[in-house]
């Protein structure tokens, strides 16, 4: 193992310790595949490309649901029922939530995180309330 991997691992380790959760090996298997993704993914799509390792669905499930409850995972449903999982830093002092954008034709998703509101948008959608989530829908680039 690599000493940029051996600092990852222990790297998250002190994550899960500091969210009060025990260290396993699946915990951190799920947290470094996550960190390694670009965009949030499904728990079959995890769990599927964690199989090799020896980890079965519950397992993974499991620990996703773990994960974020400590609030190290973000849980996202995009508006086609199914759960993804992306990865957060619960000691950001900044709001990391960012807008995603979900492909109608394929499902495919693309986090937007550079997307900003111009200060006009930003009254406009404190006069309708408090938005938790953008999420815009079209056609990929692969797709169209």
């Amino acid at each position: 193992m690599t000493d940029s991997g051996s600092d990852e691992i222990s790297e998250i380790r002190e994550l899960v310790r500091s969210c009060g959760l025990r260290c396993t090996s699946a915990r951190i298997s799920v947290l470094q595949y996550l960190r390694q993704a670009n965009s949030p993914l499904s728990h079959a799509e995890i769990a599927d490309s964690l199989a090799p390792q020896g980890l079965d669905k519950a397992t993974v499930f499991r620990n996703l649901i773990d994960l974020s409850d400590a609030g190290l995972l973000r849980r996202n449903e995009l508006g086609d029922h199914v759960w993804r999982f992306e990865v957060r830093d619960p000691r950001a002092t900044h709001n990391d939530e960012h807008p995603h954008f979900v492909c109608i034709d394929c499902g495919s998703v693309t986090c937007l995180d550079d997307a900003e509101f111009d200060s006009a948008t930003k009254r406009w959608a404190t006069d309708i309330g408090t938005i938790t989530e953008v999420l815009l829908k079209g056609h990929c680039s692969q797709c169209q």
